[in-house]
């Protein structure tokens, strides 16, 4: 009992803080936002702060849980050719976003967008998102099937940025389906 409280507690704290991040990242840019004001804002300590995230950087961007991506790889049929699983694992991923969580990622795709520093961890995210994409698909290895997994994660995060950009006036499955096409042109 006393653990669920705990873990309760925990979750209740890291919304808190993202939630003023976010506030004050709209409010006043990225850039411009010390931690210390951060951990203020959300009523916390700076070492609160800490616990919870290692950074601004990665209070914003976000690496999917293994699980996750496993269950993504094993959504599309296995016999299916290696572009085919991950386009259509992506693409699983991008339609299964709806309500808050489709409201969260677009806030956080804008902030990215417009933040240099940002953009360029993006990349970072990528090429981690892209490993553990490798690593579910059995395939980390094999230099083909490495090239295929991260032109496709890269091609997502570029439409991710570009929906980012638009302040969600695009659509997002057919930003990213346009994207992961022009894959299949090379």
């Amino acid at each position: 009992m006393a653990q669920d409280h705990r873990a309760r507690q925990y979750a209740s704290t890291h919304q808190r803080i993202y939630d003023a991040a976010m506030e004050l990242f709209t409010e006043l840019g990225y850039e411009e936002v010390p931690i210390s004001r951060l951990a203020s804002a959300a009523g916390v300590s700076v070492q609160t702060f800490y616990a919870h995230y290692a950074g601004k950087d990665e209070l914003i961007m976000a690496l999917p849980e293994r699980a996750d991506v496993d269950a993504l790889i094993a959504s599309v049929p296995a016999d299916r050719p290696l572009r085919e699983r991950t386009s259509s694992a992506i693409l699983g991923f991008v339609r299964g976003l709806s309500g808050d969580r489709y409201a969260d990622a677009l806030a956080r795709w804008r902030l990215i967008a417009r933040t240099a520093r940002l953009r360029y961890r993006a990349a970072e995210y990528e090429r981690a998102t892209a490993q553990l994409f490798l690593d579910s698909l059995g395939v980390a290895a094999d230099p083909a099937a490495t090239v295929v997994v991260t032109a496709h994660l890269s091609a997502y995060t570029q439409a991710l940025l570009r929906w980012g950009e638009s302040g969600g006036e695009l659509a997002l499955a057919a930003v990213v389906e346009e994207a992961l096409d022009a894959l299949r042109g090379l």
